[in-house]
């Protein structure tokens, strides 16, 4: 009778932990889901806060594609050397310079894709990343200033 009862409460024990590790599975799954997402904040916003200071805003786009026209306020950090050098502390020292870590990480590309590959690299270094859903012709058409 009591070796039933300990069979029992270890039963008792096993499906208590199933769940719970299942809770925390789905939380994990949650968070992770949440933190690849593009920014809820509006254009407005964007601008608002690049205008006072807040934030720097990011191209993940290649050289190429700078070079056939990017934004005034963006600074060019290619997605391919965010890839290459993640794992370089001199790369990650070297991105300092260009990427304040006080500052809010607006990231944007062509369309929206590349910047929820970029999100988690720049995160993995501490940056408080927000990437754009709008690509760059979208920005250019909602007031974003083009460079000359």
């Amino acid at each position: 009778m009591a070796a039933h009862k300990d069979l029992s409460m270890s039963n008792d024990i096993m499906k208590t932990s199933c769940w719970l590790m299942a809770i925390a599975g789905a939380l994990v799954l949650e968070i992770s889901a949440n933190a690849n997402e593009h920014t809820k904040d509006t254009l407005t916003t964007v601008k608002e806060k690049l205008a006072k200071g807040k934030a720097v805003l990011v191209d993940v786009r290649e050289k190429f594609e700078w070079e056939d026209g990017h934004l005034k306020a963006a600074v060019l950090v290619p997605l391919s050397e965010l890839r290459e050098g993640r794992n370089n502390k001199e790369f990650a020292k070297a991105l300092a310079k260009k990427l304040p870590g006080n500052k809010i990480i607006y990231c944007h590309c062509r369309s929206g894709g590349r910047v929820l590959s970029a999100a988690p690299i720049l995160r993995a270094l501490k940056y408080d990343v927000r990437p754009l859903k709008a690509g760059y012709r979208t920005l250019v058409e909602s007031g974003f200033k083009k460079a000359k």
